[in-house]
């Protein structure tokens, strides 16, 4: 399986019969090469409704035929704009054919700008994926929380993607405790230096980590195999 870091908090999974991508941020994102708005997913996988993943979700759905994975409220906001969706909710888990999907909290808000006016889009989330005997948390936007402790799955987690950037999110000491309550054999930050306000040093969160876990610090457009 390979896992393709797209910028901020963009990711693009291939594992040869499925392809996944979560939070396509891609227009107007510094990070982002316009070649991945050419990206076929089979499903797309929404933390929250914000405009920095949200993205071109839309577009990529009609486009593509794939199917969007969301929060209720999100789920019914992308289908009514004509795509195809599967609604979850935190603590639930379904069977895709790619693999086991479970909705994890987030600490963080969800919400559609549009124009003037804000349009609420149920919770924020993140996901636990289990496919092909492999574990992967996303943890979406979100703040530290101690029951992190509670969505490792029995056998652990093989890889923990994690944002640093503060102000919105987790910071790199944050993001060190939470590698604390998760336990994973590997770890990726997201979510730092899209913007003047998010800027970090992903070194100083990976130095924090050091022997308790493997830190993969990839530039947007690098891949993990896993």
């Amino acid at each position: 399986m390979e896992i393709r870091f797209l910028g901020h908090a963009g990711f693009w999974i291939d594992g040869g019969d499925y392809k996944l991508i979560i939070d396509p941020f891609i227009s107007g994102n510094p990070q982002a090469e316009d070649e991945y708005l050419e990206l076929k997913p089979d499903w797309i996988l929404l933390t929250h409704g914000h405009g920095d993943h949200l993205g071109d979700a839309l577009t990529m759905a009609k486009e593509s035929g794939a199917t969007i994975i969301a929060p209720f409220e999100l789920a019914s906001y992308c289908e009514n704009k004509g795509c195809k969706v599967h609604p979850m909710h935190i603590g639930g888990a379904h069977v895709f054919p790619f693999g086991r999907v479970k909705m994890t909290p987030a600490l963080h808000g969800s919400a559609v700008m549009e124009g003037d006016q804000i349009i609420y889009t149920g919770n924020p989330c993140g996901y636990l994926l289990q496919i092909e005997g492999r574990s992967i948390y996303h943890a979406g936007d979100t703040g530290l929380f101690s029951d992190m402790r509670l969505i490792v799955p029995e056998g652990g987690l093989d890889l923990a993607i994690l944002p640093i950037g503060d102000n919105f999110v987790m910071g790199p000491d944050d993001a060190a405790r939470a590698v604390d309550f998760l336990a994973p054999r590997r770890v990726i930050p997201m979510h730092y230096d899209t913007f003047p306000l998010i800027f970090q040093d992903p070194d100083h969160f990976k130095k924090q980590v050091e022997g308790k876990t493997e830190v993969f610090v990839l530039k947007p457009g690098e891949t993990l195999r896993i």
